[in-house]
């Protein structure tokens, strides 16, 4: 194919970069390393025949908000009482999304676990004293809606949204900008409230006494009521097929099991490429200046992930866990920021947090009793956190150990073997931390566009960084269109 773009890597973003220069007339090309598209979208049978286990993210709500996504016509449908969606549609043939009856779980151990359902007064109402710190915290930022969420997940712009977005988007700060710890503590008294934001800030991979861990919590808490947080049914895979099957309707061609090693191997003149720092300094000459900036780019604490087959639902203590999608297990706030500053300081915590997803309880097409859960780990850890992910899972769910069928593990070198931009196990593409945030991989106004002449990155170690948007792909696709995209700025 003689392509006007080069598409390196299909992950969320590099998938996303293809369609979007596919619609605006190019001739595309996509080359993916694995034998499967999708990167961190891939499904498979992990444990079981039969059993369809995503490699990375399962849920979703990170798509349902993306500008991305919306701007590609991504919808998602509303839930049945059994929990599967069947109402709405997306703009992709095939794809729909499953909501959990309940989208978020907190176990804890002496008392009801907290819920987060899609009401956010149905949420308040079951946390007490703290239903209005709640209310004006995380249903705030809900109903701040997809205009703040846009300034969000476009921290550089383009911005079209309404001024008072700006507005929204400054009291979000005021409080996105502080520890996770010293948030929970100031908005809320109870045991219950403190707990459940640690869970969601937890998902930061950060030590939760840093700056803007509260942020995280903050922005992925309110997008349970906004958007939910669904599965797609099927798999994630389905929607990385999807995307596939949009870019080739549209005239693009994408290929497997192509590795590129060079960037010399490409001869279009624009190249995009789904990658890390650390790749694009194996894969080209760059100028000095830019690759010592590269060089300087942290890469964060890394995962343990097991899957498991089941013969059952975990037999959760609190029966209510079990119309959960994804459960936080690791107890009160200062268990969990203990979990998290042991990891952010290299150590590995016997009682880690455990962010646990039991597809099951939205999805009943993925062959059984599937369920997936990780900890943070250091960088590059080598140590078998099996015993202490599913001794934290016993202590909520007496008696699970006797549901587990089949077991699949992966520590941080198992998967950056299977997805090299998993770099040491981190899945964030980088480090989260307030530094790094606007300066992904480097401070710049553009930080997609690289000095190399129509060469772009839209990775996670671009901003806004780790999740299943798309965005990073969106943003190198829009320099890409722009008329001046060969002209290579300096960063």
């Amino acid at each position: 194919m003689d392509a006007d773009a080069v598409v390196v890597g299909s992950g969320p973003n590099g998938l996303v970069a293809a369609v979007t220069l596919a619609r605006a007339g190019r001739k595309v090309l996509l080359l993916e390393a694995a034998e499967r598209f999708g990167g961190g979208l891939r499904s498979g049978e992990l444990t079981l025949p039969g059993r369809v286990h995503d490699f990375g993210a399962t849920i979703m709500a990170m798509a349902l908000a993306s500008p991305a996504f919306r701007e590609l016509g991504l919808k998602g449908g509303e839930s049945s009482e059994e929990g599967e969606s069947f109402k709405g549609s997306a703009f992709l043939s095939g794809v729909r999304f499953a909501h959990p009856a309940v989208p978020a779980a907190h176990p804890l151990d002496d008392r009801p676990a907290v819920l987060v359902h899609r009401d956010p007064r149905r949420t308040a109402e079951a946390l007490g004293r703290d239903a209005g710190a709640w209310l004006s915290t995380v249903g705030a930022t809900a109903r701040a809606g997809f205009p703040l969420v846009e300034l969000l997940l476009k921290p550089l712009g383009p911005w079209h949204a309404p001024p008072r977005a700006f507005a929204q988007a400054a009291r979000f700060g005021l409080a996105g900008a502080l520890p996770a710890t010293t948030f929970a503590r100031r908005a809320f008294s109870t045991v219950e409230g403190r707990a459940v934001i640690a869970g969601m800030a937890a998902h930061s991979v950060l030590d939760l006494r840093s700056p803007i861990t509260a942020g995280y919590g903050l922005l992925l808490a309110s997008l349970t009521h906004l958007v939910g947080w669904p599965l797609v049914r099927g798999g994630s895979q389905v929607l990385a097929d999807a995307l596939v099957a949009e870019l080739r309707s549209l005239g693009g061609e994408a290929v497997t099991g192509h590795r590129v090693r060079r960037l010399a191997e490409l001869s279009a003149p624009t190249v995009v490429l789904d990658v890390t720092p650390r790749q694009l300094i194996a894969m080209t000459d760059l100028p000095a200046g830019y690759r010592r900036r590269l060089e300087r780019f942290r890469y964060g604490p890394g995962v343990f992930k097991l899957d498991w087959a089941l013969d059952g639902p975990v037999p959760w203590r609190d029966p209510a866990v079990a119309d959960a999608g994804t459960v936080h297990l690791g107890g009160t706030l200062e268990e969990i920021a203990l979990s998290e500053a042991e990891m952010a300081a290299g150590r590995h915590s016997p009682r880690p947090y455990v962010l646990l997803v039991q597809p099951y309880a939205a999805d009943p097409t993925r062959g059984g009793h599937t369920l997936w859960a990780y900890c943070h780990v250091p960088h590059g850890s080598a140590v078998d956190m099996t015993d202490a992910i599913e001794t934290q899972i016993e202590r909520y769910a007496p008696g699970f150990r006797d549901r587990v069928l089949a077991r699949h593990a992966m520590g941080p070198a198992d998967l950056e073997a299977a997805n090299p931009n998993l770099v040491g196990g981190d899945i964030g593409g980088g480090l989260a931390s307030l530094t790094q945030f606007l300066r992904r991989p480097v401070w710049s106004p553009a930080p997609w566009r690289t000095p190399l002449p129509g060469v772009f990155l839209c990775s996670a170690s671009t901003p806004p960084g780790a999740g299943a948007h798309g965005m990073g792909g969106w943003q190198a696709a829009r320099l890409a269109l722009h008329p001046n995209a060969r002209h290579a700025d300096k960063p």
